[in-house]
């Protein structure tokens, strides 16, 4: 059976007292993968290879050569390239598809001995915020099997919620890793945009896309964060800044943070998501630390400005999936024209036609400025917003998701209930500001639930230090 450890420190005792073996945790692990399929968590699992890899990460532990992340196993997202292994952003479009190369991502998860056990289903194109999109069919909540959890990472999430690796890798285009984590009680990290490499990196919306992890512990997602980050020749959107990470440790001088007074006031926010966010705002005041609520004028337009761009981006990456160049091709085509329109239309799902269309509208001629440049403008807005509560306040706390996971197959009826579940991810989005979703207990019916720390550009140190801290509180 998996051993649920918290963190990899944990894990690195075990092995150096030879309690544990890297090859005993990969059986662990992959034995409670074959106990949860049910949960519909892995679209490919990498059996054998998991555990060749996991001999020769024993093997440099005993001669004292391993890397930073030996003994971590970790999950990728299926939009996240892996030299030799199928990539499908769980879609039939490309189901079939190997790929040909490794994204900047896995060679330095590599490169340090992590062991990848195998590839999480997730939103097609990562493009919803359920995993119901998946052409491979929805991940189930562990905590409530007819919950939903969280998309679009929410393999990737449900596979650390249930011990089927110790870590996982997601990304994050309007909260993405952050939702799933707070529905499944994990830790979802977002950090600054252009501070990891989206090479090899099955694009969505890419002014928004950003890799992240998914953890049990604060010290495991910084750990993470420190191997991915940095410059890397084949994506030039990221930032020159130094990552210079060093270890986490709880940071509790007193701080000035801001919450969103619309998170507590609006009824669409679940009263029991309301009572958490109210009770870490007392515990931080009892703390001694300034909290104080804020207004955002712009938050009705958070939403729709993030799907007008983010469609709008869509529109333009998924075009290359064409039926001619890779990936499915339709078997009744007769010719070029019927080529594109078979294939695109039987290979895409539901929700990504429904997103390419919408994107391909803003952008046609007539409203693109009625919409997109508008949507640009608004974005601007949000930006300096928030900019400005980042400059008087230390963070902006406000909750994950406005309610818990949800029943399967509601957001499939109404599709707006699915959108406005990152009504509080996208900004953090939208401005490119760092932000973490920390899990904060169950409510009634044992479902998870999540808070939110967002703090200014390339403070992901201070951000880290400061949620070990808000973890104990």
């Amino acid at each position: 059976m998996a051993k649920f450890y918290s963190s990899l420190t944990e894990i690195k005792s075990k092995l150096d007292s030879g309690a544990e073996t890297v090859e005993k945790l990969v059986a662990g692990y992959l034995h409670q993968i074959k106990a949860n399929g049910h949960l519909n968590v892995f679209n490919e699992v990498f059996d054998e290879e998991a555990r060749m890899r996991a001999a020769e990460v024993d093997s440099r532990i005993k001669q004292g050569t391993a890397g930073k992340l030996a003994g971590m196993v970790v999950a990728i997202k299926d939009n996240i390239c892996y030299k030799g292994h199928k990539v499908s952003a769980s879609s039939k479009i490309l189901s079939d598809f190997t790929s040909i190369y490794s994204s900047t991502v896995v060679e330095r998860l590599l490169a340090e001995d992590a062991v990848i056990i195998g590839r999480c289903n997730c939103d097609e194109f990562a493009m919803g915020a359920s995993n119901e999109s998946s052409y491979f069919g929805p991940v189930k909540n562990y905590a409530d099997n007819t919950r939903v959890s969280g998309g679009s990472s929410g393999g990737s999430a449900v596979a650390v919620q249930a011990g089927m690796c110790h870590a996982a890798i997601g990304t994050d285009t309007g909260g993405s890793v952050r939702q799933p984590a707070s529905f499944c009680g994990v830790i979802g990290f977002k950090p600054t945009y252009g501070r990891i490499s989206r090479h090899g990196i099955i694009a969505y919306a890419s002014s928004f896309d950003q890799v992240g992890p998914i953890t049990r512990s604060v010290e495991d997602a910084a750990l993470l964060y420190g191997i991915m980050a940095g410059t890397d020749d084949y994506d030039s959107t990221l930032s020159g800044e130094p990552v210079n990470m060093k270890p986490v440790l709880a940071d509790n001088s007193k701080k000035r943070i801001a919450y969103l007074q619309e998170s507590i006031s609006s009824p669409g926010v679940d009263a029991e998501v309301k009572t958490s966010l109210i009770d870490y705002i007392e515990k931080l005041r009892r703390d001694g630390h300034t909290v104080e609520p804020v207004t955002s004028e712009y938050l009705d337009y958070l939403v729709p400005a993030y799907y007008i761009l983010a469609t709008a981006e869509a529109s333009s990456n998924l075009a290359r999936y064409d039926g001619v160049h890779y990936g499915y091709r339709s078997a009744e085509a007769t010719d070029l024209t019927s080529t594109y329109k078979k294939s695109r239309s039987e290979g895409f799902g539901k929700e990504v036609k429904r997103r390419i269309m919408l994107g391909t509208f803003v952008l046609s001629s007539g409203y693109y400025d009625a919409y997109y440049a508008k949507a640009q403008k608004v974005r601007r807005l949000i930006q300096e917003r928030t900019k400005t509560i980042l400059n008087e306040y230390d963070f902006l706390l406000l909750p994950t998701a406005p309610e818990p996971a949800y029943e399967i197959g509601k957001g499939e009826t109404d599709p707006v209930r699915s959108y406005l579940a990152d009504i509080f991810t996208v900004q953090a989005s939208l401005a490119g500001v760092p932000a973490i979703s920390l899990p904060v207990g169950n409510n009634s019916k044992g479902l998870p639930l999540g808070l939110q720390l967002l703090s200014k550009h390339f403070s992901e140190q201070e951000l880290l230090n400061f949620s070990e801290y808000f973890l104990k509180l």
